[in-house]
């Protein structure tokens, strides 16, 4: 009896036994299994720990880039606005400058479009003048003008007093004679009233050369236009024109104003011009 319960014992204990060591196991392996997953689970995170410090690593990199590209531009900026500021104060002064030198050519174009202003009245006093002058004129000369002796004419202010020669002088002398005389003394009321203009007596020859005696006292053309002339012009300073407004030219047979192979033109050529033109 006794046996037997011992052996019942010693079963139970045993039983016990194997229980207890099939639960140990089984946690053993369970803790194995944790382990296990713990160790993956931290290799999975030293990988990604590498990739990350890797990662931040070019970050950081990139970050010293980018803030020293920064700094330059931040460099650059400064430079550039330095620079602008400068083209700006010198636009500025420019503009300024600019102004001012509008300002003084607009007032100097005000003074002389009054100048012009003035200008154009004194022309169209003196256009008055002449226009006067040649109205007097003819009106003065009209007899003569009828036969064709004398012709007047006035352009762009300027007025000629052509008279043929054979009225004023001689064939061959170069002093006016009386009747001469009597026609110049026509216009020298006339002349004396005009006003800053000067008073040039021309004198013009046909081509036919002098010949003979005469050529003592005249060699060529050039010498009997210029004494007809300053005769001219000498006259009328005796009749009180002012010696100073009175010039005398010779231009021989080189200004005709016909053809020199007929009669009636070589009569044209040979002539006395009397021009008022501006004063020097």
């Amino acid at each position: 009896m006794l046996k037997r319960i011992v052996s019942m014992v010693v079963a139970g204990l045993t039983a016990l036994s194997l229980s207890g060591c099939l639960v140990a196991e089984s946690r053993f392996l369970k803790k194995v299994e944790e382990a296990d997953s713990l160790t993956k689970e931290l290799i999975d995170l030293k990988q990604k720990h590498e990739q990350l410090t890797a990662a931040n690593t070019a970050l950081k990199a990139e970050y010293e880039k980018l803030n020293g590209k920064t700094a330059g531009l931040t460099k650059d900026k400064q430079e550039l606005e330095e620079v602008l500021k400068a083209k700006s104060d010198t636009l500025s002064r420019s503009i300024s400058d600019l102004r001012q030198k509008v300002d003084a050519l607009e007032a100097e174009n005000s003074a002389l479009k009054n100048e012009i202003i003035e200008l154009q009245k004194v022309k169209e006093e003196k256009v008055k003048e002449v226009s006067s002058t040649y109205e007097k004129l003819l009106q003065n000369m009209k007899s003569e003008i009828a036969q064709g002796q004398v012709t007047i004419s006035e352009l762009r202010g300027k007025l000629t007093v052509n008279m043929e020669a054979a009225i004023l002088f001689d064939s061959g002398k170069a002093e006016v004679k009386q009747d001469g005389l009597a026609i110049l003394n026509k216009m020298v009321d006339t002349l004396k009233s005009v006003n800053d203009r000067a008073i040039r007596i021309e004198g013009h020859t046909d081509n036919v050369q002098i010949i003979g005696a005469l050529t003592r006292i005249f060699p060529t053309n050039w010498e009997l236009s210029a004494a007809r002339a300053i005769n001219v012009a000498r006259y009328l300073q005796q009749q009180g024109l002012d010696p100073a407004v009175l010039s005398a030219a010779a231009f021989g047979e080189y200004k005709p104003v016909a053809d020199n192979n007929t009669k009636e033109g070589r009569a044209k050529n040979r002539r006395i011009e009397i021009t008022l033109v501006a004063k020097d």
